[in-house]
């Protein structure tokens, strides 16, 4: 059942789907976070829905649901899945009700899918794009089917030559595998602190990734490390998850910068998940369109996509609707965009 279930998810998925994944969900219940799942089969009994859930909760408005990428909805059967959005809406309403929850917050994987929820979403309650994407609006899949050589070539030549410096300065990439040393955790979150002191973005409590590193398992989830002269000077996370690795969070120090130390990273991983039997190599967020109902640093965002599409310029991203949320409780949503407001002024 679980194979089959992942296979959905991923299959179903444009970036792989491990946020919908029974790993994410078991972490975030590790975090301390509530979670639920609705599941709609066809009549065939094939599944026609399915969504993790996780409860988040505020100061003051107090909880919502969050479905991280999801709902996930069958794309090779749209005309019976039409028939079951209705019931899968009325679980999700009927338990958010249940649990006392101002809103819910969804992540369609693209407009059709946004589409249909929105038909069946009742009368009386209303749909709204939020004013936070929880996920990015656009992600850079780089398909890693091909020759190694072929993804060289399809690499800007700059980057072909930092990966080449990198190797000739010395630098090592490597990857956990029995298990992950107490010592290179540490010197992520230390990379991780320096990395968002420097680059003016936010990152995740120091907890968050020991976290994580703790409850995912080791085979899906990797640390690499880069070293020069003895000294981790960069570090990232990557998650496999069926045909997908996904590059989740990167580090580096200040020090070094000249010997290129992330661009042997990522060529590390990407021959990891070659050799894993991954087709796509997910390199995460990135902007190239402009966006009016959320509002970017676009120093950070423009030296991150820079350096993620100098791996594969000529390949179109991959775009979603983002974030919108479905209104329980005017009052209690009301407020919290109040307080959204407050906070983009300070």
């Amino acid at each position: 059942m679980e194979n089959k279930l992942s296979n959905f998810i991923e299959s179903n998925s444009p970036d792989g789907g491990f946020l919908q994944s029974e790993d994410w969900k078991n972490f975030q219940e590790a975090w301390g976070r509530n979670t639920y799942t609705i599941l709609v089969n066809n009549d065939d009994g094939e599944l026609a829905m399915y969504a993790n859930i996780i409860e988040h909760e505020l100061p003051i408005v107090g909880k919502y649901f969050y479905v991280p990428r999801g709902p996930v909805v069958c794309n090779t059967k749209h005309v019976t899945c039409n028939s079951k959005i209705k019931k899968f809406i009325d679980d999700l309403i009927g338990l958010a009700e249940e649990e006392n929850i101002g809103w819910i917050r969804i992540e369609p994987n693209n407009e059709k899918d946004l589409s249909l929820i929105r038909e069946k979403i009742p009368n009386a309650l209303k749909i709204k794009k939020s004013t936070v994407d929880m996920q990015p609006r656009e992600v850079l899949v780089l398909d890693i089917s091909k020759r190694e050589e072929e993804i060289l070539v399809g690499m800007k030549q700059k980057t072909r030559y930092n990966i080449k410096l990198a190797e000739k300065k010395g630098v090592t990439a490597t990857c956990n595998t029995q298990h992950v040393t107490q010592e290179n955790i540490d010197k992520f979150l230390q990379l991780v602190k320096i990395t968002t002191d420097r680059d003016g973005i936010t990152s995740h409590p120091e907890g968050y990734y020991r976290k994580m590193l703790e409850t995912i398992p080791l085979d899906i989830l990797k640390l690499y490390v880069a070293e020069y002269e003895g000294k981790i000077i960069a570090a990232n996370l990557v998650l496999f998850f069926g045909k997908t690795a996904t590059y989740m969070h990167g580090a580096s120090d200040s020090e070094h910068r000249s010997v290129m130390a992330p661009y042997l990273l990522q060529w590390r991983q990407i021959l990891d998940a070659k050799k894993a039997g991954c087709e796509r190599y997910d390199f995460g967020g990135i902007k190239t369109c402009s966006t009016k109902h959320v509002t970017y640093n676009k120093n950070s965002w423009s030296g991150i996509t820079r350096f993620k599409q100098g791996f594969t310029p000529d390949t179109e991203t991959t775009k979603f609707p983002g974030s919108y949320d479905i209104v329980l409780n005017p009052f209690k949503y009301n407020l919290y965009r109040f307080f959204q407001r407050i906070k983009r002024t300070i």
